[in-house]
């Protein structure tokens, strides 16, 4: 089968190839798994953190690729959940081990044993993976292959970071930068909290004018004040500016949720100008976001389908995978990038 590599630890760059097309052989599903032809496989910035060794995988190379919507081809032993042929999908959550104090409290995502797709173990950017499926999850047939992708991270890590807000109907989100998640948490705040008011902090102008075409009330660059205080944010950037202007935004007892797997090294001097008085007085919160728990994806996707919730999906040709990663890093994008992996 086709699958991209990543071979080693390397700078995303303008004319850089961080992955590397190779042929590999087709796995075979074990017991309790299933074998699927990959479908789409979304495009994100994790990604670039595991390439650039922010989150690195623990053995390379690797084939990475973490929202994969595939059809079933071949099932393990003892398999009970899918039918040959179905469509399913693959989350950040590869496994868990099921019996520590985290998985049975239902925070998977915290397990020790946490295994992500596309980092610890092969993932969808190739013709072929395998999961075990209880960690896969049937796709709602009003979803198209590339509009089911982005659901399955930038969509639930969206809808965890939403939850973990404390938001009330009526009260005032921020999001702070506007990509693939928060377009996403935008669109569900609407359906979950109708008369909440939601503000956009983003550093690029398409971003903001795509945010104001979503419904957001008001959209500024990131060094920007709110026109109101924030009851809750989310942050979905890669670096640490907007986290410190985003502090300065909320209210009081207000609570920040910094939506990211890792966090750039290269404006850190920014943590330094955090003054207690004006960021952090008052009883603001800071929550990171730790991966997804199954809950979280199974959830939201029932959400997005009940409520006919789709993302804005830009598709790549599965060769173009170099190409989609670039412009991620460098470009940014208007809601979620896809790579289309078979026809």
């Amino acid at each position: 089968m086709k699958a991209h590599i990543v071979e080693r630890i390397s700078q995303v760059h303008e004319g850089s190839t961080p992955l590397r097309l190779v042929e590999l052989a087709t796995p075979r599903p074990g017991p309790g798994e299933v074998l699927i032809r990959v479908l789409t496989c979304g495009v994100c910035h994790t990604e670039l953190d595991e390439i650039e060794g922010r989150t690195p995988p623990p053995r390379l190379p690797v084939v990475p690729g973490h929202q994969v919507v595939g059809q079933v081809v071949e099932g393990g032993p003892d398999i009970h959940s899918f039918a040959l042929g179905e469509r399913i999908g693959v989350a950040w959550i590869y496994s868990a081990c099921g019996h520590c104090s985290f998985c049975l409290s239902g925070n998977e995502n915290l397990c020790p044993e946490f295994r992500a797709t596309g980092r610890d173990v092969n993932g969808g950017y190739a013709e072929y993976m395998v999961v075990p499926e209880a960690f896969a999850y049937r796709i709602p047939e009003v979803f198209s292959d590339a509009e089911a992708a982005p659901l399955l991270c930038a969509g639930a890590i969206g809808y965890r970071s939403l939850r973990l807000c404390n938001l009330q109907d009526g009260q005032n989100l921020g999001l702070v930068g506007f990509g693939a998640s928060a377009h996403l948490v935008l669109k569900m705040t609407r359906h979950m909290y109708p008369n909440a008011r939601v503000y956009v902090l983003a550093r690029a102008e398409r971003e903001r004018a795509f945010a104001l075409e979503l419904g957001a009330v008001w959209a500024g660059d990131i060094g920007e004040s709110s026109p109101e205080p924030l009851h809750a944010a989310v942050d979905t950037t890669p670096v640490w500016r907007p986290v410190v202007e985003a502090l300065k935004n909320l209210a009081p007892g207000g609570r920040l949720v910094i939506n990211a797997i890792r966090k750039e090294d290269v404006d850190k001097e920014y943590l330094l100008q955090l003054d207690y008085p004006v960021h952090l007085w008052m009883e603001k919160e800071i929550k990171s976001v730790a991966n997804v728990t199954r809950r979280d994806v199974r959830e939201f996707l029932t959400l997005a389908a009940e409520t006919g919730l789709r993302p804005e999906v830009q598709e790549y040709e599965f060769e173009d995978a170099n190409r989609a990663l670039i412009e991620l890093k460098s470009r940014g994008t208007r809601g979620a990038k896809v790579l289309r992996v078979s026809k």
